[in-house]
C-alpha cells in the first residue's frame, strides 16, 4: 500500500474575492509556484474565506487537522482594518517563526517595494503543519516564496511532516548534510 501524497492547503482570505466581486488569482499563483518547486507530487486543496479572524482560524485548524504539510494563506497581511490574518495566525498556531517574515518583507525591499515595511506577514506551525503568510497581491506571491522556501522541506521535516522534495532546476532546498 503506497503512503498517501502530501496535501498542501492554500486560503484566499479576501472579501472582494469571497463576495464574487473579484475573481481569486493569489490562490492559484501560489499553487502555480509551489508545482514549480517541488518535484514530490502533492494534491492541493483551495479555499476562499472573508477577511474574519474565526473563519481564518477555523481554516488553518481544518487544514491542519487534514494533515496538510504546508499551508499557504494570502491576503490580510496589511494595516489595513479588516487585515487580520497574522492575529488570526498567532492565536492558532502553536510556535512563531518571525524569520520567514523578516525574509519576506527583505527580499520585497530589495526588488523597489518601499510599502513591503507594510506586510505583517509570517509563519508558525500548528502541529505537523507548517503555516506561511503570504501577501495577497499575485506578483508577489512568487517574491515572497522565492525567498522563504529554501527553508520550507527541511522545516517540514523538523515538525514531522512528509518528506518533501524540491527541484533543483527551480530552487535550492536546503537540508543539512548527514554525518
Amino acid at each position: 500500500m503506497s503512503e498517501p501524497l502530501p496535501l498542501i492547503g492554500i486560503v484566499t482570505i479576501s472579501d472582494r474575492a469571497t463576495s464574487g466581486e473579484y475573481e481569486d488569482l493569489s490562490g492559484p499563483a501560489i499553487e502555480e509556484a509551489l508545482r514549480d518547486y517541488l518535484i514530490t507530487e502533492c494534491n492541493y486543496e483551495r479555499i476562499v474565506i472573508p477577511d474574519e479572524i474565526p473563519r481564518i482560524q477555523e481554516a488553518i485548524r481544518g487544514l491542519a487537522n487534514r494533515g496538510c504539510a504546508l499551508i499557504c494563506t494570502t491576503g490580510g497581511t496589511g494595516p489595513a482594518p479588516r487585515d487580520v490574518t497574522p492575529e488570526a495566525m498567532e492565536a492558532v498556531c502553536e510556535k512563531m517563526l518571525p524569520g520567514f517574515g523578516e525574509r519576506m518583507r527583505n527580499a520585497s525591499l530589495a526588488i523597489g517595494v518601499p510599502t513591503a515595511i507594510l506586510s505583517r506577514q509570517t509563519a508558525g506551525i500548528l502541529r505537523q503543519s507548517l503555516v506561511i503568510n503570504l501577501p495577497g497581491k499575485p506578483g508577489s506571491i512568487r517574491v515572497c516564496l522565492d525567498a522563504v522556501f529554501p527553508a520550507v522541506p527541511y522545516c517540514i521535516d523538523l515538525i514531522g511532516g512528509p518528506f518533501v522534495e524540491g527541484d533543483p532546476e527551480v530552487v535550492s532546498v536546503f537540508r543539512p548534510q548527514k554525518k
